[in-house]
């Protein structure tokens, strides 16, 4: 295993000798070596003033160096070489994560990277940003200048898991099965799929535990791409029934290892096995708000104290029945109105139906509608119209995320926009600017007092608010998920690779992106690989979220890019669905 430490003085001269013998790898003569040598000597007396700092293998060989030179705010990457031999193995990865973690215990705001320009590939797809090149001496006009700006870990990330690492529960399926709703798939197969994503509930996982067995291949990449080191795999526990935490439970012997290392336990949402888990007490009704229509009546109260003027509530009603639905559908279709349709629960969009008029009587009229939506209870709400047609539209529908802590601190995370086509939530963006400056403020406002409310009410745990825009520059809440959730899983990744790779990430997870063709397990690794490349030639990150649903007999994946640009971000998603509908081409042609 490669370990980095301090250098020693004594080690001068065989650290120069391997950063000539890395500039050399380069393929450049004799006399540029030369005229190089001067400045990439190191002297005793360096090894303590550069802040030196080497990479060294289980038999105590040294495979690289670097240093991390100057004051804060700011500092410079002033070596990065690798011997020849070990190029390729991660030893670059780890030394040049190394500086960014010594440059933040520093507190360096800005790391400057003047790199060789057969290097600059590397940097660029370790999250540096090039900004031009350096101001030096002639001779050096080649090299490319970088920057990263290196950030701890996010406030509300530490307080999530307490700063330190945690054990994560993929229980979507019995978190879902809780709600007895004709919209959630009795089965569970969709939310064994999204269990996946338990790898990504925290920043930095310490054992991730899953209903089916997921690729080893999966996990590797994954740990790769986030930095992440030692991280147990517990899959395969769960057959057919959804309740993940009652199947650790009845493994003694995985529940000890789990629960008795002190370390969080991080749900998708709070179940009561869960809690038996745990240890946890369950308060009954703490999942009242999961409700639709309980969570309308949250928002009239905190919007009756006022203080929200750039929020508005749209009306709700219960329908007593089918026929009453049908009724008060039909009456807004007489008055030109488009409706939205509500089960109580629901996941990603289920159950949420938008009705407009031509759709009611192209369809043959309201019960025509109704026969066709799930059986169960419904909410019949007013549709909240956006700008006019031809209007620069904007973000349409966005989220607050936050969480409770266990002793009732609300903590903000942050808005997200949300892809939402026809009710059905398909990804979102997080990151800097991603929210419009318009509804920054009324959304972060009314979002906070939505998770005062819940810690008031009991609730502890993650929660978000998802909103809709107006036509007239406001939002409209429109239901709160006591659970994690997609933008969630976009916070714990930006926060990581902030930490990882430099501040400023945008992140964007894509939740269904279909697939070509079904792939044998060793090629979709290999897909995924070489996915992982081509974005990194991007300056982009590649992350496959979802791997499980790759081999069903229509396949897809979820998938998670992140970029320091909106532009890159893009290219990246772009190259992944265009790579993902090609990949039947693998096989030639039928």
């Amino acid at each position: 295993m490669v370990k980095v430490r301090a250098a020693r003085p004594a080690e001068a001269e065989d650290l120069t000798g391997l950063v000539m013998r890395s500039k050399a790898h380069w393929g450049y003569d004799a006399a540029f070596l030369a005229a190089c040598a001067p400045d990439l000597r190191i002297r005793p007396d360096d090894v303590t003033a550069r802040r030196v700092v080497v990479a060294e293998n289980g038999r105590g060989e040294v495979l690289g160096i670097a240093s991390l030179e100057g004051a804060p705010p700011r500092a410079a990457l002033g070596l990065l070489f690798v011997e020849p031999s070990a190029i390729g193995q991660g030893v670059g990865r780890l030394l040049y994560r190394d500086a960014l973690r010594r440059a933040v215990d520093l507190g360096v705001h800005r790391l400057v990277i003047d790199s060789d320009p057969h290097a600059a590939g590397f940097y660029r797809a370790m999250g540096a940003v090039a900004v031009a090149a350096p101001d030096v001496e002639a001779g050096a006009a080649a090299l490319v200048r970088f920057e990263a700006a290196p950030v701890p870990l996010a406030d509300w990330a530490r307080a999530w898991t307490g700063g330190g690492r945690a054990v994560h529960l993929g229980n979507v399926g019995e978190f879902n099965a809780q709600f007895a709703d004709a919209t959630l798939d009795p089965e569970q197969r969709p939310a064994h799929h999204y269990a996946c994503l338990a790898a990504f509930y925290s920043p930095y996982p310490a054992a991730l535990v899953l209903p089916r067995p997921v690729p080893r291949g999966w996990t590797e990449l994954v740990c790769r791409q986030l930095g992440w080191t030692g991280v147990e795999v517990y899959d395969g526990l769960l057959g057919s029934d959804p309740g993940l935490a009652d199947a650790v439970r009845a493994r003694p012997a995985l529940a000890g290892l789990l629960t008795g290392a002190g370390l969080p336990l991080v749900p998708w949402g709070r179940t009561r096995p869960f809690g038996r888990l745990a240890g946890r007490p369950w308060r009954p009704g703490e999942l009242r708000y999961e409700s639709k229509s309980a969570a309308h009546a949250l928002f009239e109260r905190i919007l009756a104290d006022g203080g929200h003027p750039g929020i508005v509530l749209p009306r709700q009603w219960r329908a007593d029945g089918r026929w009453a639905a049908a009724r008060m559908l039909a009456a807004r279709t007489r008055a030109g109105e488009s409706t939205v349709l509500k089960s109580e629960h629901g996941v990603g969009g289920s159950g949420t139906t938008v009705v407009t008029p031509e759709r009611v009587r192209a369809a043959g009229g309201a019960r025509a509608v109704l026969r066709r939506l799930p059986r169960g209870p419904l909410l019949v709400e007013e549709y909240v119209g956006g700008p006019a047609s031809g209007a620069d539209e904007g973000p349409r529908d966005l989220t607050y995320d936050g969480f409770v802590d266990d002793a009732g601190r609300a903590h903000e995370v942050g808005g997200a926009v949300m892809d939402v086509a026809d009710g059905c939530y398909r990804g979102a963006t997080v990151g800097p600017g991603v929210v419009p400056a318009w509804a920054e403020k009324s959304l972060t406002a009314f979002g906070t007092a939505v998770g005062r409310a819940l810690a008031e009410s009991g609730y502890r745990g993650w929660f978000d608010v998802d909103f809709v825009a107006d036509g007239a520059g406001r939002l409209a809440p429109t239901e709160t998920n006591l659970r994690l959730t997609g933008p969630s899983i976009a916070f714990m990744v930006a926060a990581r690779l902030d930490a990882l790779r430099g501040a400023g990430h945008l992140v964007r997870i894509a939740d269904r992106v279909e697939l070509g063709a079904r792939l044998p397990e060793a090629l979709l690794d290999e897909w995924c690989a070489a996915l992982a490349r081509g974005c990194a030639e991007l300056g982009a990150v590649f992350v496959p979220a979802i791997p499980t649903a790759a081999f069903e007999p229509a396949p897809w994946l979820g998938v998670l890019v992140a970029a320091h640009s909106r532009e890159v971000l893009d290219a990246a998603e772009a190259l992944v669905r265009t790579e993902a509908l090609a990949v039947g081409a693998m096989f030639g042609p039928p």
